[in-house]
């Protein structure tokens, strides 16, 4: 999730996220950081705003490379004795567990454990997802390269101030392009089933963990089994995004190829509507496997066929909810507010 223009340019990571987002980010997922967050309208507000500016936002270079001009501007220094960087297999499949922490987080950081070994299950809420990558996708209108489904199941990203994320939804980038996608099972009123998430949002690159400063205090977590990395992101209140891989080498489950796999996506999503101070996607089955584009890819031919397309307003959704007309959006939102954040307030992690 990632993009930003003029007044709303600000910051997303993830795909996941954050995918991430990713990110969900801040898709992500974000990166979230899926992941890894733009914008779901009500159908009334959603012609309204085809005359505004692109969602691109800021992403450190995991999306994009707005605000990264000179590209050293986001690719923080390793450090002597900083180990080699991790790379993404150049297509894999992964399930994950989501965990929201909403108490007891801020002496107990991740990354953690599955289920968090630090945490008590009264701390934190449970959902599971799974993510799609292939680096060497190319789409039919040659805009970009590599695609990313982040898949969330019956909870959505949290990233956004939204009270109820209890829908499926799915975000997927297609070449530069990412879509925000929602289900008739469980769509919440009002959402479009397809909307334009960002005209630039591409997956991370495989070598996506080199804009992302090493964090030696978070690798000791987890009794040192782990690689962290981490960022603060300087808003109203810190916004942390963060990876980590498993230090030691393992064999995949579907090749038997050995590599250091990722562990876990853990950001800050929104902490006053969504109530989701700090997430964190830790993988499960994570293999070297080409996704099915019928399963993945082909959703968005199949569901983003209205003309012109709405832009997603993920932001912006509760209020229209609560008010039933657009409303300024409030001063005070909290972390994971990612849309607020400028390159310039940017800060590296240290911890």
């Amino acid at each position: 999730m990632s993009s930003l223009c003029i007044e709303r340019r600000g910051l997303l990571l993830g795909g996941r996220i954050f995918g991430a987002f990713t990110v969900g980010v801040l898709s992500p997922g974000a990166l979230a950081v899926g992941a890894l967050a733009a914008v779901v309208m009500s159908s009334a507000v959603l012609a309204a705003d085809n005359g505004d500016a692109p969602d691109v936002y800021f992403t450190m270079g995991v999306h994009n490379d707005f605000g990264c001009q000179p590209a050293s501007k986001c690719l923080p220094q390793r450090q002597a004795g900083d180990p080699s960087d991790p790379q993404y297999p150049e297509y894999w499949i992964s399930d994950w567990t989501m965990f929201r922490v909403f108490q007891n987080y801020a002496n107990n950081p991740p990354p953690y454990t599955n289920p968090p070994a630090t945490l008590s299950p009264q701390d934190y809420t449970v959902s599971y997802g799974t993510t799609y990558y292939d680096s060497t996708y190319r789409p039919a209108d040659g805009d970009g390269e590599g695609a990313m489904m982040e898949q969330y199941h019956k909870y959505c990203l949290p990233i956004f101030p939204i009270e109820n994320n209890e829908y499926s939804c799915s975000f997927v980038s297609l070449g530069n392009k990412a879509y925000f996608l929602t289900y008739p099972e469980d769509r919440p009123a009002d959402m479009p089933e397809c909307c334009l998430f960002s005209p630039q949002n591409h997956p991370p690159r495989r070598d996506f963990i080199k804009h992302l400063p090493y964090s030696a205090n978070r690798s000791a977590l987890l009794n040192g089994s782990v690689q962290a990395y981490a960022l603060t992101l300087q808003g109203p209140e810190p916004i942390l995004f963060g990876y980590a891989f498993n230090k030691a080498l393992s064999p995949d489950a579907a090749t038997g190829e050995w590599y250091r796999h990722p562990q876990s996506f853990y950001f800050s999503g929104d902490s006053q509507t969504a109530k989701a101070p700090i997430v964190s996607q830790n993988y499960t089955s994570f293999r070297k496997q080409r996704p099915q584009a019928a399963d993945t890819w082909d959703k968005v031919g199949q569901m983003c066929t209205a003309q012109p397309l709405p832009k997603c307003q993920l932001f912006t959704y509760q209020e229209q909810q609560d008010n039933k007309a657009l409303q300024a959006i409030p001063a005070k939102r909290g972390a994971g507010v990612w849309s607020d954040l400028k390159a310039p307030r940017l800060r590296p992690s240290s911890d």
